[in-house]
């Protein structure tokens, strides 16, 4: 109610004072200063107003870092406006002083920030440690300070759109960027020659979009992805920035270590660079004039943050390009539950390829299940049939193999040699493994050497294996194909991840994720212990596996170049079809229907509350939902020591779609009442978990 319709009604009228300290002399304009503050406890999330002093005007600047006083000790915090007067009807506490000029929080990700947390229940300083990197000040006292865009004299790209041209709707999508538009997509993406693959079709979006006058965000798994794009939009006329030389695109990721990634992000404050390429923390980077956000591969598990409030990539650059006019661009060789969603809803429109096309770009698929090995007879028992040793033998004359291996190491898992019961440490009944032929059993948890033992059941001291691991695969593959070069990748292995291999006959073993890639393709694929990938409870595990085996199967050359995957092992059906007819979006579909018809996410929004019993039961018994379902509390497997502490629980609240942002407003609410109450217990809340076992 404003003050002339309480005047009118005869009501008194709250008169705002001139905000002011004891001997402090405030700012002459704007001396009141709203500051988010980094601190934890739910029932403080929200803006404080802090008194400018006439010293500090010029420096508290919105989105600067500033010290200040509460509650009797400094606090970081950012200033996120600064306005006449204050909320607050005594005196204000001082600004205690500017931490840095520098603006490192625009009001773009500040808006954003404020969003996510509201998405997921959390609070806002949650939000801010993963948008704001860790100052460094001899970063910021490096030359160039100034906040003039470099960009503006660059020649500007070279506008191409050769590797969309298959897709339907490819095409349209790079027009609508140059024009300016902000169209939502989800590309299933298809393997190709050089020019035509996954990161030229991102680059040639990005550079349409900066034709179009304005800035772009890619945002990939690991940084070996983000060096391909960094590639390809080099090859379109986007070089990489460093400083003292102009360029359009920065590379922000937190392998580069913290003073790389913070000069990388002042870059991009200052309006230095235009295009950035990072991975998971790099969604919340300041570009300026954003026109594109593009997740690729968004159904891997690195997109996923493991910090509250738990946010993930998609999610985040969806709720962006809605807050700021931003094209969207979800791609990847496979296709996750939640982008089908979107397209089924029609939120977002579908960009894929016609049958034909996927035919002719496709590698030849087998799958090798027990029925079909069932001619083979005893042979078909062993872990490498004879029909994938045929095919690697005739495919090495004609180049490199990969060899894809479900789990890195050489013996991971062991049983009793006699009754195969699974070998578990003394200490911690942790999984015991071999790291190599004459190694000495060690826990898998805990590290400790099994130097003695024996089985707990029948006493027998002999070990068999359960799960081969890619150290193992790899020697048999050496002595099976003596004289051939037999590498391995992962990043358990001896050299790591490799990111190319040469194009000549050789093994390359490598886990998922680490597979190189090979300059002519591989003549041949052999995906081994297909039934672990889709084995298990945890739900998507058929849409999981589906996306690693097409992340070796894309590597692989086209079935009219002779390439050919082996699917092995009894994998679900339904994702070892979806394989062989290379149908990603056919497994989606139905993956969402069956759960639309379960109430499972994403056709609804579900609370995860983990943590002792009776905190569990006080945070979900404040909720007031009358849609919500509450499923539990159960017990949380492996948590608790026995005669020590009780195991912790985890309950599940459930709600429609519709009701998703008032289940989040209510679990914060919540959690709020917990903080201010000071309740007992640690407290684990996550919305919209990625796994529910």
């Amino acid at each position: 109610m404003t003050a002339e319709q309480l005047e009118l009604d005869g009501l008194p009228v709250p008169r705002r004072r001139r905000p002011r300290s004891p001997g402090v002399e405030p700012a002459s304009v704007a001396p009141v200063a709203r500051v988010a503050l980094d601190l934890a406890p739910a029932h403080l999330d929200h803006p404080f107003d802090y008194l400018v002093p006439a010293a500090l005007a010029d420096d508290a600047r919105p989105g600067v870092r500033v010290k200040v006083r509460f509650a009797g000790r400094d606090v970081d915090g950012y200033v996120l406006d600064r306005v006449d007067e204050a909320d607050h009807d005594g005196p204000l506490a001082p600004l205690r002083r500017v931490v840095s000029p520098e603006p490192v929080l625009t009001p773009e990700v500040a808006r954003l920030s404020r969003a996510v947390a509201d998405r997921w229940a959390g609070t806002l300083s949650d939000v801010l440690r993963l948008a704001v990197p860790p100052r460094h000040a001899r970063v910021e006292a490096e030359p160039g300070a100034e906040h003039t865009p470099e960009h503006d004299d660059a020649p500007p790209p070279t506008l191409t759109g050769e590797a969309w041209e298959p897709y339907r709707g490819g095409p349209a999508f790079l027009q609508h960027l140059a024009a300016g538009g902000c169209p939502r997509a989800v590309w299933s993406a298809l393997p190709g020659p050089a020019g035509r693959r996954w990161p030229d079709a991102i680059a040639q979006a990005v550079a349409a979009t900066v034709v179009g006058g304005r800035g772009a965000l890619v945002v990939v798994p690991d940084a070996r992805d983000g060096d391909r794009v960094l590639e390809a939009l080099e090859a379109v006329g986007l070089p990489r920035w460093s400083a003292g030389a102009p360029g359009g695109v920065v590379r922000l990721a937190a392998d580069d270590g913290p003073s790389a990634r913070y000069r990388s992000f002042l870059a991009v404050a200052r309006g230095r660079a235009r295009v950035v390429v990072g991975t998971r923390a790099s969604a919340f980077a300041p570009v300026q004039d954003l026109g594109l956000v593009v997740c690729w591969d968004d159904g891997d598990p690195l997109h996923a943050e493991p910090r509250a409030p738990y946010p993930h990539v998609r999610e985040v650059l969806a709720l962006r390009s809605e807050l700021e006019g931003a094209a969207l661009l979800v791609g990847g060789l496979a296709r996750s539950v939640e982008a089908q969603a979107w397209v089924t809803s029609g939120w977002a429109h579908p960009v894929a390829a016609e049958r034909a096309t996927v035919r002719a770009r496709a590698p030849r698929v087998r799958a090798l299940d027990s029925v079909e090995l069932a001619r083979e007879g005893p042979a078909a028992a062993a872990r490498i049939p004879a029909p994938a040793w045929r095919a690697v033998r005739d495919a090495l004359p004609r180049g490199p193999v990969l060899v894809q291996v479900a789990r890195a190491g050489y013996l991971p898992v062991v049983a009793c040699g006699r009754c195969r019961t699974p070998a578990r440490c003394g200490a911690c009944h942790g999984p015991l493994g071999l790291a190599r032929a004459d190694g000495v059993p060690t826990c898998g948890w805990c590290g400790r050497l099994a130097t003695a033992w024996r089985c707990s059941e029948c006493g027998h001291e002999r070990l068999r294996s359960v799960r081969v691991g890619s150290e193992r695969t790899a020697e048999e593959l050496g002595r099976a194909f003596p004289g051939t070069t037999v590498r391995v990748s992962g990043a358990r292995a001896a050299g790591g991840v490799l990111d190319t291999v040469p194009d000549r006959p050789a093994l390359v073993v490598a886990t998922p994720g680490a597979e190189p890639v090979a300059a002519g393709g591989y003549a041949a694929a052999v995906i081994l212990d297909a039934g672990l990938a889709t084995a298990g409870s945890a739900l998507g595990a058929s849409v999981e596996g589906l996306r690693r085996w097409l992340g070796a199967a894309a590597l692989v050359r086209s079935a009219d170049e002779g390439g050919q995957v082996l699917l092995v092992g009894d994998a679900e059906v339904r994702a070892a079809q979806a394989l062989v007819r290379w149908d990603p979006a056919g497994l989606a579909a139905r993956e969402l229907e069956e759960r639309t018809q379960l109430s499972l996410p994403p056709a609804v929004r579900i609370a995860a509350v983990t943590g002792p019993r009776d905190a569990v039961q006080a945070v979900v018994g404040r909720l007031e939902l009358p849609s919500a379902q509450v499923l539990g509390p159960v017990v949380v497997p492996g948590t608790g020591e026995p005669g020590a502490f009780e195991p912790d629980v985890r309950a599940l609240v459930r709600v429609p779609r519709a009701d998703g942002a008032a289940l989040a407003r209510a679990v914060a609410a919540s959690a709020a009442v917990r903080s201010a109450r000071r309740e007992g217990g640690s407290v684990r809340i996550q919305l919209d978990p990625q796994e529910i076992a």
